[in-house]
């Protein structure tokens, strides 16, 4: 088979740069051609694991195992956990040499691990511990394998080759919603075989990744992880945008958790039934979010950049007033629609916007401090939501939610004049957006 190679270089990942592998590497088209390959057939757990991660871990919880806000609250923070914890992971799998995709592929079979003492759980406390694990470990290893990317794919190629995995995982993420909620709704004790289902995907996932050539990390000594903190202190720009996500993050991730308690939770008095919650929680969301993806990264790359945040910003916005504030099916509908096509927007914002504004030989240690503050809102944010909802109420809890995005808006208006500035970017991430 022929073979073409072209020049890239590692941008790295969460300020993982100097970790990664030699500045300069020839990108092998039999490797672009594998690594897609098993990247479409992981997109198809990856699409299982968000259904679950997003609707069924907690629903579960709700309905099964009747939990309380403290419980609720570290299965929703799970994943940002994970996202907290990545720099050392990183540098473990570093200092063990392991090539970058086998130790991906190692954190994923611990993840499946976990999600087997869920299925076997005999009560809450050891269900929360290996929902808290499983969702970690899918997100701890987002960096190993955004070096995957950079090393296998070209850079004229990365975005759409990354864009076309990702469209199969928001429709398997939409058709697990539907499936698994039908499943539930037949009976609620068939939520074990689920998990069960769930526990095989994380690990062909895992198996997807063992089979992806790559190459282990170069270790530097001597570098911090989180040294990029000192450009939020130097740049004003990245420090003003930093905080105004932060009011912006807060609000909607204090809402996205809530949304199955909202609708699962009998004592708000809708009694959907499990294939409903699935239905407004999962399946609507992502069927939007399917639709619109393209849509927003047409207008990523000519819009400005501050104007779309604080467009996408009132979209989560009139989400969480329409989905909260009102009780009619049309409403949920309504609201679930609106933040499907925020949530569209949200996954390219996220994943690229220091790309744009930080200077190329910084961007990954600005990509580190954006990811770092993503993971600590992502802890905080279930934990006080599902303790304040008690006390405050859920339209309350909407109210203050739309005020902190606001918030948001206005100072991201302030900074419509220097989006201007922005530069063309490539994605460095995926699984979550705000």
């Amino acid at each position: 088979m022929s073979k073409a190679s072209r020049l890239i270089v590692i941008a790295g990942f969460a300020g993982y740069a100097p970790l990664f592998l030699p500045h300069t590497a020839r990108v092998s088209l039999a490797h672009t051609q594998i690594t897609f390959r098993y990247e479409r057939l992981r997109a198809v757990t990856t699409g299982i694991m968000e259904a679950a991660g997003t609707t069924f871990l907690l629903l579960i919880a709700v309905r099964h195992f009747e939990a309380g806000p403290t419980a609720k609250a570290l299965i929703a923070a799970g994943g940002s956990v994970g996202h907290v914890i990545s720099p050392l992971v990183v540098n473990q799998a570093s200092k063990l040499g392991w090539p970058v995709a086998q130790a991906a592929s190692r954190v994923g079979l611990l993840g499946a691990v976990a999600l087997l003492l869920a299925v076997f759980a005999p009560g809450l406390p050891l269900y929360v511990l290996g929902c808290v694990i499983a969702t970690t470990c899918a997100s701890a290893a987002i960096p190993l394998m955004t070096q995957v990317y950079q090393t296998n794919y070209p850079p004229m190629e990365r975005g759409r080759l990354f864009s076309k995995a990702m469209i199969v995982r928001i429709g398997m993420a939409a058709l697990a919603n539907e499936l698994g909620g039908r499943l539930l709704a037949v009976h609620l004790e068939y939520f074990r075989a689920l998990l069960l289902l769930f526990a095989a995907a994380f690990a062909f996932g895992a198996w997807c990744q063992s089979r992806i050539p790559s190459e282990p990390l170069m270790a530097a000594a001597g570098t911090h992880p989180l040294r990029g903190l000192r450009y939020v202190r130097e740049d004003r720009l990245f420090r003003l945008t930093l905080i105004s996500w932060m009011f912006m993050g807060m609000g909607n991730l204090m809402m996205y958790p809530l949304r199955v308690e909202y609708l699962a939770n009998e004592k708000y008095g809708l009694k959907l039934d499990v294939t409903m919650v699935a239905l407004f929680v999962g399946v609507i969301p992502n069927a939007a979010r399917l639709i619109c993806s393209p849509i927003w990264g047409w207008l990523f790359d000519r819009m400005n950049f501050f104007t779309l945040r604080a467009l996408l910003n009132v979209g989560f916005a009139l989400g969480i007033l329409s989905f909260f504030v009102s009780d009619s099916f049309a409403g949920l509908a309504l609201g679930a629609i609106i933040f499907g096509v925020a949530n569209a927007g949200g996954d390219v914002a996220w994943s690229l916007w220091v790309t744009k504004f930080a200077p190329p030989e910084r961007v990954a240690d600005y990509m580190s401090v954006h990811t770092f503050f993503t993971g600590v809102r992502g802890v905080a944010a279930p934990l006080i939501a599902f303790h304040l909802v008690g006390s405050m109420g859920m339209i309350n809890m909407a109210w203050m939610c739309t005020a902190l995005i606001a918030v948001s808006v206005v100072m991201l208006g302030t900074e419509v004049p220097l989006g201007r500035k922005a530069k063309p970017a490539t994605p460095t991430t995926e699984e979550i957006s705000e």
